[in-house]
């Protein structure tokens, strides 16, 4: 059994592959910048809970970001690709894509 998530109507779980639209502000001009990953571990409970999105950037490096589910910069979510892991937590992704 997975650990799924259901933010704004998408459900996404451990493993999927998603896109998500981030607002961010910088001074008084405000932007929105993509960040692709995969999901690697979902934890905590109810208003604390927070999902980790893994990508590999330039050169092989990789770089994770932590968003809490009820962030007010998370504009959107989409799924592009459904996973299907054995593990509750994909931490072992780190060592298998370093350098």
């Amino acid at each position: 059994m997975t650990i799924q998530l259901k933010i704004n109507e998408v459900d996404f779980a451990v493993g999927d592959y998603i896109k998500i639209i981030q607002s961010i502000r910088e001074g008084d001009k405000e932007r929105t910048a993509p960040f692709e990953g995969t999901v690697i571990a979902i934890k905590g409970r109810g208003d604390n809970k927070m999902f980790t999105v893994r990508k590999i950037a330039i050169d092989g490096i990789g770089v994770e970001k932590i968003f809490p589910v009820k962030s007010p910069t998370i504009a959107k979510i989409t799924v592009k690709k459904k996973g299907h892991p054995r593990r509750a937590k994909l931490y072992y992704l780190r060592k298998k894509n370093a350098r």
